[in-house]
């Protein structure tokens, strides 16, 4: 297998969530220290033709700044954005729901953990010929893909952030006579929320991860469609330059997710 053939496939499985989040977390001279000296050595790498396939940093920025001005990469990210957003809706709503409802009944658990579990551990470029299969090659198995990847991260993250609520917060609810909806609406879920928030981060990195798998297994389109165009006709820095934008973005919106999330909550709170 050649090395144009693992980039893009190797970049769709994404950027890990707790690595994203540990960039964010890093000061701003920090981050702007790392990408320099990172960019540095790519430029370096670049320029030393060790792989034809392998473009130069400047290369790469020119064929960005290129795909933004004729308007190619805006039209791409307008049709990633649409399965991306109503995959991860969708697996934030279900998501958190199930997994609080798993945490508060044990036979709510003992039905559906075992299937999240399962999507958690299932290797999603395997499924995606049996999505494609049942769901075509159109929005919904584009939207599946995300869901796959998202909503387990975020329902077992909601799941384990209101079974380990301490029971001292319990045992106080019972002793001033509360009733089962004020433990569970002004004890258990505001003490769950900081790890809930960190498994919705965490899922929407996946998201990102399952949308670009989808648009380069299932049938090339935006993201996906710039990648594989740009690969075939040997156009090594517009395809650099495509995957480089949405691991970007993808940094970004985590990183935006995080500080939502310091603002929101104390940090001994905080998830990780």
């Amino acid at each position: 297998m050649t090395k144009t053939d693992t980039v893009p496939s190797a970049i769709a499985g994404g950027v890990t969530g707790g690595a994203m989040t540990r960039f964010a977390q890093m000061p701003v001279f920090w981050r702007l220290l790392s990408l320099a000296l990172f960019f540095g050595a790519w430029e370096l790498a670049g320029q030393s033709n060790f792989n034809a396939a392998f473009p130069t940093f400047t290369e790469t920025f020119a064929a960005f700044v290129e795909m933004v001005l004729d308007g190619s990469m805006g039209a791409a990210y307008l049709r990633t954005i649409e399965p991306l957003i109503v995959g991860l809706a969708f697996s934030l709503g279900v998501g958190v729901a199930a997994g609080v409802a798993m945490g508060l009944r044990r036979d709510v658990e003992f039905l559906t953990l075992p299937i999240f579990i399962t999507m958690q551990a299932a290797p999603m470029a395997a499924l995606i010929p049996l999505i494609t299969f049942v769901y075509g090659v159109g929005l919904a198995s584009k939207v599946l893909a995300v869901v796959f990847l998202a909503m387990p991260v975020i329902t077992i993250n909601s799941y384990k952030a209101v079974r380990n609520v301490p029971g001292s917060l319990l045992d106080m609810t019972r002793s001033f006579m509360g009733s089962r909806w004020q433990q569970i609406t002004r004890i258990i879920l505001p003490a769950a929320s900081p790890m809930m928030f960190a498994g919705i981060r965490l899922g929407v990195a996946e998201g990102f991860s399952g949308v670009v798998l989808a648009e380069l297994l299932i049938t090339p389109t935006g993201i996906g469609d710039l990648i594989t165009y740009h690969r075939s006709v040997a156009n090594f820095g517009h395809m650099y330059a495509t995957i480089v934008s949405i691991v970007a973005f993808a940094v970004i919106a985590v990183s935006l997710l995080y500080h939502l999330e310091t603002k929101l909550f104390r940090p001994e709170k905080r998830g990780q």
